[in-house]
């Protein structure tokens, strides 16, 4: 008899990178790259604070009412680092704790964005597509800085993209959420394509250059992180200022 496949939806944490990989590579035929939410009443933002001084990190998920963007809930959780820091492996390091702050939620969302990649990245699953997987949920990577691909120069205006590129084929776009502010890079993360990924990461925003569940969530890690040290809390000049 043959053993049937294993559910890679329930699978375990792999503790080195190698089996990250292979792991990741088994995974990456089960992202829907296409589509996206029929009704959005629920959107939430992920974001993860480190201390690295206590090899913790403090992750949260908002969740806000679609369209008027008000918060209705906040989950917390604070867990050891138990994963190396490897580009593109990131998901292995901060999603088993954001995971367990959106299984506290007492609304699911209908959209979940994150601070991260989604399938902009070398093996096609990201942060933001390996918790849209594991979730059932669509999601989306937002992020700030650039794993993989290329692409042109864009416009200086806020809603101006360019496609981002990976071996000669789009798999997301860098766009332009604020005028002459630099640009962030949106891929689908799971159940959601490249155009609703950009159209919705773009109306999530509110005169910042991230979506505003995304940078709510980045405030709020924050301010728990510092707040556990004994620090000051963020804020004053080290946030945006609103158009």
């Amino acid at each position: 008899m043959i053993p049937a496949e294993p559910d890679l939806t329930r699978h375990r944490w792999p503790r080195v990178p190698r089996q990250a990989i292979d792991l990741q590579k088994r995974m990456r035929p089960l992202i829907v790259a296409c589509g996206g939410p029929r009704s959005v009443r629920l959107v939430a933002g992920a974001d993860i604070a480190y201390d690295l001084r206590r090899e913790r990190l403090f992750s949260a998920v908002l969740v806000y009412s679609w369209p008027d963007m008000v918060l209705r809930e906040t989950r917390l959780v604070v867990a050891p680092i138990r994963f190396p820091y490897v580009p593109g492996l990131l998901s292995f390091r901060e999603a088993p704790a954001l995971l367990r702050a959106f299984g506290r939620l007492r609304a699911r969302p209908d959209l979940l964005l994150c601070d991260g990649q989604g399938v902009a990245h070398p093996r096609g699953i990201g942060l933001a597509s390996h918790l849209g997987l594991l979730l059932g949920v669509p999601t989306i990577g937002c992020a700030k800085s650039l794993l993989i691909g290329s692409h042109k120069p864009i416009g200086p205006r806020a809603g101006d993209r360019a496609p981002l590129n990976v071996a000669g084929r789009a798999v997301g776009w860098v766009l332009r959420t604020r005028v002459a502010v630099k640009p962030i890079y949106v891929s689908p993360g799971h159940l959601i394509g490249r155009e609703a990924a950009s159209r919705w990461a773009l109306a999530c925003c509110r005169g910042f250059r991230l979506p505003e569940p995304i940078r709510q969530a980045d405030l709020f890690v924050g301010r728990a992180r510092d707040s556990a040290n004994g620090d000051s809390p963020r804020g004053g000049a080290g946030e945006e200022i609103p158009l």
